[in-house]
C-alpha cells in the first residue's frame, strides 16, 4: 500500500504581512483546517503556529511550500477541486505571481513515510527536468501506484468473455 505525496510552491506578489496578502492570510487557518478534516488527509507540513508560511525551501523568500500527504489521488482531487479550496484556487493570481515551470509535483510513498522539505524540493527539479514519470507527476498525467499494473484486455478477449457465464 501506498500513500500520495504532493508538494506544491508559490511566488507570493508581497511578502504576508503586506495588506495586499491579507485576504490570503484570513483564509489560510480555514482552508488547513478544511484540508486536516477531509476524507484521505494523513499529514502535512506544518510549524507550531500550524501553517508552513515561514517555512522556506527556496533561496527567495516570498517562495511558501505546501507539502502534505494523502491516502489517495482521488482523495486529494476531490479536496483540491471539488471543495472550498477551490474558491481560494480560483483567486490566486491575486496573491501570487506565475511561476516559471512546474509548481506542483506528485508521488508515491510507503504508508510509514513522511516527505522532507528536500525530498520534494528533488520531486520538483525533477518533474522540471524529465518531465512526468513515476518519481514526480502532476494531475494532467498521473502513474498508477507502485506494483500495481493496468492491463487493457484485447477486444476479441473481451469478446470470448462476454459469453462466459461467470460473467453474468
Amino acid at each position: 500500500m501506498y500513500h500520495l505525496a504532493q508538494v506544491n510552491v508559490a511566488r507570493m506578489i508581497a511578502p504576508l504581512t503586506d495588506p495586499q496578502m491579507s485576504a490570503f492570510v484570513a483564509r489560510l487557518d480555514e482552508i488547513n483546517a478544511l484540508a486536516d478534516t477531509s476524507p484521505g488527509f494523513i499529514w502535512r507540513l506544518q510549524t507550531p503556529e500550524g501553517d508552513a508560511t515561514s517555512i522556506r525551501a527556496f533561496e527567495d523568500d516570498l517562495i511558501l511550500v505546501n507539502l502534505s500527504v494523502w491516502a489517495s489521488l482521488q482523495d486529494l482531487t476531490s479536496f483540491v477541486y471539488a471543495s472550498d479550496h477551490r474558491q481560494v484556487m480560483k483567486q490566486r493570481r491575486q496573491w501570487f505571481k506565475r511561476f516559471d515551470g512546474p509548481y506542483m509535483a506528485l508521488w508515491w510513498v510507503p504508508p510509514d513515510h513522511i516527505p522532507t522539505v528536500e525530498e520534494a524540493r528533488e520531486r520538483l527539479t525533477h518533474l522540471r527536468t524529465h518531465g512526468e514519470t513515476p518519481h514526480a507527476f502532476s494531475f494532467k498525467k498521473s502513474f498508477p501506484v507502485p506494483g500495481e499494473t493496468i492491463q487493457i484486455l484485447p477486444m476479441a478477449v473481451l469478446e470470448r468473455l462476454a459469453g462466459c457465464a461467470w460473467l453474468e
